[in-house]
């Protein structure tokens, strides 16, 4: 049995223990301390320690967690933030290919002028801009090429893989290398492409625009369509928020359709030059709707991919 002295002095070395280390040290390392010094081992010690010099209960708990709807969020601002970046980087490889072809002077380099047009609507920094125009002068950096690269997807669904690229035996490695991995399959050229048509498009977010009104002013500024996201039993409110309206149009009266909407207020995504939409979509089971996301988003991660397009609904 220990003594009441015995005690005082375990106590006092105790108390030098504890402040010898930050307060904030982690929990797994106090309870370590804690089993070193045998208090798990003797439940008399413990309840004698607790009655005579008052040590404090540590107690550890199991990291936070987010919630599912914070995870949802993050999950959606990341998306966001790597669509942003696509699209920066798209542009910046269409401004060297335009300079390498015309010149750094956009007033005598259409193409150039045209892209940088682009840019503005896009909000692209103006530091990106720069960067990639200086970059075109640099020794050995080539100019930029599109490519298309075709997938079968799970279900059935068919994927086109949009590239700019300034080394064609690079891309469509890494592409391949990708689609094995995750188990998809190359398709030839044509097996897929001709299940989508090129347009121009105009993204809203549902939450930005009623879509009566939306249909009102884009029919009257000339759209070919407007298309409504699809709807899932067990979507959320905050998941239709990120549910996009595509305002369809033809080149030549896309510029009207983007005034228009500037006029009337409504909030819009323009495209990078086009979009590839399905001309009929395909409803697969929940397996192969979450291959076919893992699928796209490891494409979507190389560099040189800017977009994946499927006619998966």
């Amino acid at each position: 049995m220990a003594t009441a002295s015995s005690m005082r002095v375990l106590g006092a070395f105790l108390h030098k223990l504890s402040h010898g280390f930050p307060s904030k040290c982690p929990n797994s390392f106090a309870l370590q301390r804690i089993g070193v010094l045998g208090w798990n081992n003797s439940s008399s010690i413990s309840t004698n320690l607790n009655s005579t010099i008052g040590v404090r209960r540590i107690w550890a708990f199991p990291p936070l967690c987010m919630g599912r709807r914070s995870s949802k969020i993050a999950t959606r601002k990341g998306a966001q933030d790597a669509k942003k970046a696509k699209r920066y980087g798209k542009i910046g490889k269409e401004i060297v290919s335009a300079v390498k072809k015309g010149g750094p002077n956009p007033i005598s380099n259409t193409v150039l002028a045209g892209v940088l047009e682009k840019a503005k609507e896009l909000d692209v920094p103006k530091e990106i801009l720069e960067r990639n125009i200086k970059r075109a002068s640099e020794k050995g950096q080539e100019a930029f090429i599109e490519k298309f690269y075709e997938v079968y997807g799970f279900g059935g669904v068919g994927m086109v893989v949009e590239v700019l690229t300034d080394k064609i035996n690079r891309s469509v490695a890494a592409v391949r290398e990708v689609v094995k991995d995750c188990g998809g399959k190359m398709a030839d050229p044509g097996s897929i492409m001709f299940k989508f048509r090129r347009e121009r498009v105009v993204n809203i977010k549902v939450t930005d625009a009623d879509k009566d009104q939306l249909l009102a002013i884009a029919l009257d500024a000339g759209a070919e369509d407007v298309i409504e996201p699809p709807v899932y039993e067990d979507e959320q409110d905050e998941d239709r928020s990120e549910s996009y309206y595509k305002v369809v149009s033809s080149a030549e009266n896309y510029s009207a359709i983007l005034s228009k909407l500037r006029e009337e207020a409504i909030a819009f995504e323009p495209d990078n030059g086009f979009e590839l939409l399905p001309l009929n979509t395909i409803e697969v089971d929940d397996e192969a709707m979450d291959l076919n996301k893992e699928l796209m988003s490891k494409l979507l991660e190389l560099d040189d991919v800017d977009a994946v397009y499927s006619d998966q609904k």
